[in-house]
């Protein structure tokens, strides 16, 4: 039986510098403007929420990654100015109507938030500098294997901005409120030793076992039967948000449907 693959393998700014390869169950990601450090545009918002919206049913894993030293810079430097006519710039940005404005913001997070679809488990393979943009698409995933000189940073604050690509919510549920809000407000570093301790980084691995370390995760991820592991993924990702009645009561849902497909019932 033949395993599906595809890559896309052209960038440009078209394409929001972003490029896809699906390998069987995993498709991975990669932020591909190396000798700018992968820093974002909102071209790379559109292009990162299309690859969202055409997921084929088969993609269990995805992997996002950088090309080259950094994972991502975070904002393209053009993009700060206040001035009108840098298209996609913050000047530009704030120069709309309010609604409007917001509306545009709800594209730019359409990038970040599917990386958390039912149906798959995301992995961000980090090294070198993840700022801003590049911390927030880290936090979007489930998952995160860090590089050993990898630092991740939400300077928005110190700009007189806010994280708004999704960080906020995702920051909090992996590290808690207070050490949230410390690492948003002061806009520090945080290096992989301490990302590991405090439960960004699930692991931390010399900077060349990265992709492989990675690759591990990715096939370990898919080995359980696929409806097993979507419904446990489901699981876990509600139990943030649910109170433990309403947990226990879909957990006892989903393991009748389980047992029903275990034994051939309906």
């Amino acid at each position: 039986m033949s395993v599906f693959s595809s890559e896309t393998s052209e960038t440009s700014e078209a394409t929001g510098w972003v490029r896809t390869r699906q390998d069987g169950a995993v498709l991975t990601v990669t932020l591909d403007r190396a000798d700018q450090l992968n820093a974002q545009t909102p071209a790379t918002w559109t292009a990162l929420a299309a690859v969202g919206a055409s997921l084929r049913d088969d993609v269990r894993v995805v992997v996002v990654r950088g090309e080259g030293r950094s994972f991502s810079a975070g904002l393209d430097r053009s993009l700060f100015s206040a001035e009108p006519g840098t298209t996609g710039g913050l000047g530009d940005l704030g120069r709309l109507d309010a609604a409007e404005a917001q509306e545009r913001i709800r594209g730019y997070q359409a990038g970040f938030r599917w990386l958390r679809s039912p149906g798959i488990v995301s992995i961000a393979a980090v090294q070198g500098h993840a700022v801003g943009a590049g911390a927030q698409l880290a936090l979007a995933c489930d998952l995160r294997v860090l590089a050993d000189d990898a630092q991740l940073r939400l300077p928005e604050a110190t700009l007189g901005l806010v994280p708004d690509l999704t960080g906020t919510s995702t920051l909090t549920q992996l590290v808690g409120y207070s050490r949230a809000l410390e690492i948003c407000l002061t806009g520090r570093a945080v290096k992989a030793a301490e990302a590991q301790a405090i439960g960004l980084a699930n692991v931390v691995v010399p900077r060349d076992q990265l992709d492989a370390t990675a690759a591990d995760l990715a096939a370990a991820v898919t080995a359980p039967p696929v409806a097993a592991s979507r419904a446990t993924a489901a699981l876990v990702r509600s139990a943030v948000r649910n109170d433990d009645e309403t947990q226990d009561a879909a957990e006892r849902a989903a393991q009748v449907l389980r047992l029903q497909e275990l034994v051939g019932g309906r």
